[in-house]
């Protein structure tokens, strides 16, 4: 069995060529916001924690675009298998136009009520008003986010990924330059402080999508380029299918994402010391978690192109190697992050401006992210990687909301406000009371074979006979 799964050369050459420029691209955006808190940090724990909190708001924006971009890789991906080029710009077409009225949205409400947005996840006065200096810049790079997110995806989905790899390079170089420049009035530049880092971050977000398509137009893309006919070409009835598979998604997202701003609302209000941690250990969850994102994504580009181009047995065989593999790469990063937490967390510390009660609690907690990442690995890539790319988008939906909300939520709600247990216990709760239901149950429907649901006429003529023949 194991030697079906794992002795296919051509196969691991695949998902390691794009798996391996996507984790980079990945660990570069990771390491952006590494180097944003990392500078920070060095301003004391009140504007850690004020960016912090600032940068809930631009979480949320970040789950509506993942919500919209993970459906749209639902067709993009199946349409490639497809070869269907007319269906990638329709579902590219209607994805951007969404994102960017969702971004704009929250770019007007951070820049017209910043005080407002960062009173939700913290009311000390002092991280209200460095929140709200910060907010009021750094609000106008939501588009980018947005677009960024989005272009990447359309060149995932389509096996392109150096560019984009590439490009993030150049962007968190341009970042880390900046960021020491603003804040700290180097190399010629104002000494801006928190200010400083919200503007070198609106100019590092905006020059990726630049970029991207403006070699995407020396190499005249035919889907970023098309012609508007053809661009604004999709009917209504589109519109309703890209929805349709689409919707649940983007809920999932939100909804998933608020319940983690109500975790990230009972963490700070216990101290803004444990607001602090939080940004830290966040900022090393990003990094951690590039390696699975390289993979996932991989598992989501090869199965749904699998899926919409007919090949269902070749399909489940590939899913099946991915839920196998991402569990086992977890537990080696696991280790390491284990060995290695005291002298991660250490970093942040390196102007001594950083409290030991920030530092113990940054400790503790990210020795439960690493000890948790195995089985929270499951889920992400059964949800992320396989069901969705699938065509299967309800499902996922259910088990994600179903598992944060009706039992985690509820249980560090409780923890937190009845029992006032600890921050380090109440955190711990949070983990484990969502992550072994779901994977229990992502386990089972995976065995199942229901997520597969092609889009595409290829594969649902496929599917039809795979199940007749079984």
């Amino acid at each position: 069995m194991l030697n079906t799964l794992f002795n296919d050369k051509k196969f691991w050459k695949k998902v390691f060529t794009l798996a391996v420029p996507i984790g980079i691209q990945n660990l570069l955006t990771a390491s952006f916001t590494l180097v944003d808190t990392l500078m920070v940090g060095q301003l004391g724990d009140i504007s850690l924690a004020a960016v912090g909190m600032a940068g809930q708001w631009s979480w949320i924006l970040s789950v509506f675009t993942f919500g919209i971009c993970s459906g749209a890789s639902v067709f993009f991906a199946q349409y490639f298998g497809e070869q269907n080029k007319r269906g990638i710009i329709h579902t590219y077409s209607v994805a951007i136009l969404s994102g960017l009225l969702v971004s704009l949205l929250f770019m007007a409400v951070g820049l017209l009520c910043p005080e407002a947005v960062i009173r939700i996840f913290n009311k000390t006065p002092q991280v209200l008003t460095a929140g709200t200096e910060y907010l009021k810049i750094v609000a106008y790079s939501y588009p980018a986010i947005l677009i960024n997110l989005l272009i990447n995806t359309v060149l995932r989905s389509t096996h392109r990924v150096k560019l984009p790899m590439f490009v993030s390079f150049f962007t968190t170089l341009l970042n880390a330059v900046l960021d020491y420049g603003l804040i700290f009035g180097s190399f010629g530049l104002p000494e801006m402080g928190i200010k400083g880092a919200a503007l070198a971050t609106i100019i590092s977000a905006w020059s990726g999508p630049v970029i991207i398509l403006f070699v995407c137009g020396l190499l005249r893309d035919e889907i970023f380029y098309a012609p508007l006919k053809e661009i604004f070409g999709f009917k209504y009835s589109f519109v309703k299918k890209f929805y349709r598979r689409s919707f649940p998604v983007i809920v999932n997202e939100v909804l998933w994402g608020m319940g983690f701003v109500i975790y990230n609302a009972l963490f700070s209000n216990m101290g803004y010391e444990y607001t602090a941690a939080i940004s830290i250990l966040r900022t090393f969850e990003n990094i951690a978690i590039s390696f699975f994102v390289g993979f996932t994504n991989a598992a989501c580009v090869i199965v749904g192109k699998d899926i919409g181009s007919g090949k269902i047995k070749k399909g489940i065989l590939n899913a099946k190697r991915f839920m196998i593999f991402v569990p086992l790469i977890s537990v080696l990063i696991s280790a390491i992050i284990i060995i290695f937490s005291n002298k991660l967390v250490g970093v942040f510390n390196m102007g001594n401006s950083i409290s030991q009660k920030t530092l113990t609690a940054a400790t503790s907690i990210m020795l439960i992210y690493a000890l948790e990442m195995p089985v929270r690995n499951i889920p992400y890539v059964a949800i992320v990687g396989i069901f969705r790319s699938g065509g299967d988008t309800k499902k996922s939906m259910q088990y994600d909301l179903l598992t944060l909300w009706a039992v985690a939520v509820p249980t560090t709600f409780v923890m937190a406000l009845v029992f006032k247990l600890p921050f380090v216990v109440v955190f711990l709760c949070s983990y484990i009371s969502e992550d072994y239901l779901k994977a229990y149950l992502c386990i089972k429907y995976f065995k199942s074979k229901k997520w597969i649901k092609p889009i595409t006429d290829t594969g649902k003529k496929a599917l039809a006979e795979y199940l007749k023949a079984e």
